[in-house]
This record gives C-alpha cells, sequence and structure tokens, in this order.
C-alpha cells in the first residue's frame, strides 16, 4: 500500500512541475523554473520508490492516465483552456484504459 502512496504523491509532484512550467513562460520566470525542477525530481524519485513494488505497465498506466485527466482539468480550471469533446473522450478513454489494464493485474 506504502507504494500506492508513492505513486500518488509522484502524480502531485508531476501535476505540480507541469503546472509550473506553464507558467514559467518558457523558464523566463525565475521562481516557476525552479518549481518545475523541484517537481519534476520529487516526482521521479518517488515513482522509482513505486517501483519497487508496482509493475512499471502498471504504474506507468497509472501515472500518465491520472497525470493526463488531472492537467486537463487544471488546464480548464486554472488556466482558463478549453476543452473540447475530443479532450473529454480522449480522457475518458485514457481512465478505461489504465482500469482495464488494473482489473487484468487482480485477476492475474
Amino acid at each position: 500500500m506504502k507504494a500506492y502512496l508513492f505513486l500518488a504523491l509522484a502524480i502531485g509532484f508531476e501535476l505540480f512541475g507541469t503546472s509550473m512550467l506553464k507558467a514559467s513562460g518558457g523558464f523566463t520566470k525565475l521562481l516557476p523554473s525552479i518549481g518545475v525542477i523541484i517537481g519534476f525530481s520529487a516526482a521521479f524519485y518517488l515513482l522509482s520508490l513505486s517501483l519497487q513494488q508496482i509493475p512499471l505497465g502498471i504504474a506507468y498506466a497509472i501515472w500518465s492516465g491520472v497525470g493526463t485527466a488531472a492537467t486537463a482539468l487544471i488546464g480548464f480550471l486554472v488556466w482558463k483552456e478549453k476543452l473540447s469533446l475530443n479532450t473529454v473522450v480522449g480522457v475518458l478513454l485514457i481512465i478505461a484504459g489504465v482500469i482495464v489494464l488494473n482489473l487484468r493485474t487482480i485477476k492475474s
């Protein structure tokens, strides 16, 4: 269970790093640029800890699925980006894929 906590924290730091990447203005603003480095460094470290117990395919599917969905939501809520029908359908398909991969692991 601790591995999934590390994965959840890794996703949180990745979302922070991605948000700071948007705020950095192409690395022209110092504090958001530092936030990118801190966010992604912590994210990859925590992901590496989670991989000690979670299979790579499952961890990466969860990481990318949750990260993609949450990033789209953050873009909409924080950065006032528009969500198209294609974006919503694509995110739902990614989430469905993550669920299917996890169901396969539970049955194995």
